[in-house]
Order: structure tokens, then sequence, then C-alpha cells
């Protein structure tokens, strides 16, 4: 089994490429919604590579924080912080300027019955941020969400498939990507849209969720009987290096693994570690939410770690007792109600 404590560091090295693309990118970078499951390793990462290649580019995170130690944490690691509502539009205003945004903001769990909040948080506060940073250049993280369901043997929608998504979620995540290529188009924001679909690390994600039911012997259920993933720290350095190619109009990318993997073979993988028979209930649709990476990986390679190690880490983790986020990506839902 792969040892834990070496596979963290590993999470927190920066690539050779992405030290390369960081070096030519000029200006502070603010990361918005630097609180949650990928602001602080997204943070870490930023300023880990900006150190490596001999920049002084400051890293600023702006989240309301409230995860205790997390703010303190953070600016341990040299990374500046500001706590913050940003759908107070005050406090949105008064945040510094900088020529680079990560924007991490917005809302998925809980989404049923509290539409309202959802779209203010994914469709209004876009706006109040494109006009704020209208004179930078954003990296906006959207979802795969927002395309429709495809057939299991389409390989994925490709960033040319009409969204149409299913569920009030996937709709006011298209509507945040619609606003901010409005200001796009109207200031010549320089902005990509950063369509994620699923990111993973030691503490969530599918393949823990999935662990945990065979570790469990809980039923599977396989009515959605494949994902797309990808491991966050690649999805990380992808978003940062992102940054170098927003354009006006904005840049989509579709950002996964290249596998279309089935939900019933990563059960059995984890039986095997954990000596257990998975137990499954429902039939495969003949449609998932898929994403096809080919453009992401033709701009960046293929990710670095494998479909196999991350299997394997997930196991070990959760075998060594290794803390978890409880904050299902329910990746088996298929009305959009989250």
């Amino acid at each position: 089994m792969t040892n834990i404590s070496t596979f963290q560091e590993q999470f927190l090295t920066p690539s050779d490429e992405l030290i390369r693309d960081i070096s030519g990118l000029d200006g502070d970078i603010i990361i918005l919604g630097a609180g949650g499951k990928i602001g602080p390793s997204i943070a870490r990462l930023t300023k880990k590579a900006l150190q490596l290649a001999g920049k002084t580019n400051k890293v600023t995170g702006v989240s309301r924080f409230s995860e205790a130690g997390l703010r303190e944490s953070l600016e341990a690691d040299g990374i500046a912080t500001i706590s913050a509502d940003i759908l107070d539009d005050a406090q949105l205003q008064a945040l510094p300027d900088a020529p680079n945004v990560l924007y991490l903001a917005g809302t998925k769990f809980g989404t049923k019955d509290r539409e309202a909040y959802t779209w203010a948080m994914n469709a209004y506060l876009p706006g109040r941020v494109a006009e704020k940073y209208k004179n930078s250049r954003i990296v906006v993280y959207s979802t795969g969400n927002v395309y429709p369901y495809v057939d299991l043997s389409s390989g994925g929608a490709s960033e040319d498939i009409k969204p149409n998504p299913v569920g009030e979620y996937g709709q006011s995540c298209l509507g945040r990507e619609r606003i901010f290529e409005h200001f796009s188009l109207t200031h010549g924001t320089p902005v990509l849209m950063y369509r994620l679909n699923y990111a993973i690390d030691f503490r969530y994600g599918v393949l823990l969720e999935v662990a945990k039911s065979v570790l469990a012997e809980r039923p599977i259920d396989l009515s959605t009987g494949f994902v797309n993933v990808i491991w966050q720290s690649d999805s990380n350095e992808t978003a940062i290096r992102s940054l170098l190619h927003c354009s006006s109009p904005p840049k989509l990318l579709n950002v996964t693994g290249p596998e279309t993997v089935s939900v019933k073979w990563l059960a059995e993988e984890f039986g095997k570690k954990f000596g257990k028979t998975p137990q499954f209930i429902g039939e495969p649709q003949q449609t998932a939410l898929l994403s096809n990476a080919a453009e992401s990986f033709r701009l960046f390679g293929y990710p670095k770690v494998s479909l196999k190690q991350m299997i394997e880490i997930t196991a070990t983790w959760l075998l060594e007792g290794g803390e978890t986020i409880n904050k299902p990506t329910h990746f088996q839902e298929r009305k959009g109600q989250y």
C-alpha cells in the first residue's frame, strides 16, 4: 500500500509544468471561495508553486472561514486571508483588486428547498464579481452538470455540446456561466469556464463514497453506473494553469479524468482490498453525466494520479481512519435535486 504521509506530501508538490506556467503569470492572485473542499488546497498549491518559481506574487484567500483554524493555517503557509461574505456587496467591493482571480464561490449541497439562495449564489453573485473584477483574468469554477445526460458510448459531452442541465442546481450553474459570459463580452474580460466533474481526494468524492459502502456492506445503487473522476491535485494544477488561457469570449474547458469509470468495477476493486463482496441494487441506465476532457489533455497533458492510485490511496485512507468530509457528491442523482 502507498504510504499516506508520502502521498500527502506529493499532493501539495507542484509539477514542473505548473512552476513553468506560473513563472509567466504577472500580478497577484485572489481566490474567492478559499474555504470548502477545494479552496485550501488550491491556495497552498498556488503559493508553493510561486515560491518554487522564485516569484513574489501575493496569494489572497477570501472566505467566510467558518471552519475553525483554517484561516490561521493558511496564513501560516504564507497566504493572506480576508474573512468576508461576498454575497454582501459592501464586503465584496471592499476586497482588493488583483489581475488574477480564481472564482470558486457557489453552492450545491442543500440546493433542494433553498432554490432562491442557490440562484443568488450561483447566478446573481457572478454578475457582481464580474463587474468588480472586470479588469482581471478570471477562471470560473463551473460543473459538468450544465450538460445533458449522454449515452455511455458517446465518450462524454465535449465543449461543443449545447448545455441542457437537469434540475435547478445545473440551471443555476449555467446561469453563472451566462452572466460571466455577458460581462466578458461587455468589458472584454478574459474568462475561462472550468467545468469540473468530479474531483476527489482523501476525504471526499465518488471513490470514497463507493469504498465506504463496500466496507459497511451497504448496497450500491447502479442506476448511474458510470462516472468520471480526477484527483484534486491534478484538477487544482489545471485550474491555476488555466489563468494563462482565459479569453473573451470565454473559453470553455472540461476538466476530469480520461476514463468512463464503471461504478460496479470500482466497488469490486474495493471489495478485493477489503475482503468484502459488494452488494448492488438497480440496473445501469444507458445515459450518465459524463464529460470529454480531450481539450484539457491537449493543453495540459493527462492527469498524473492514475485511477489505480486513487483506488489504492482511498482504500488505505479509509482503513487507517483518515478524516473524511461528510459532503456526498450525490453522483447517483438523476433529477438534479441536490
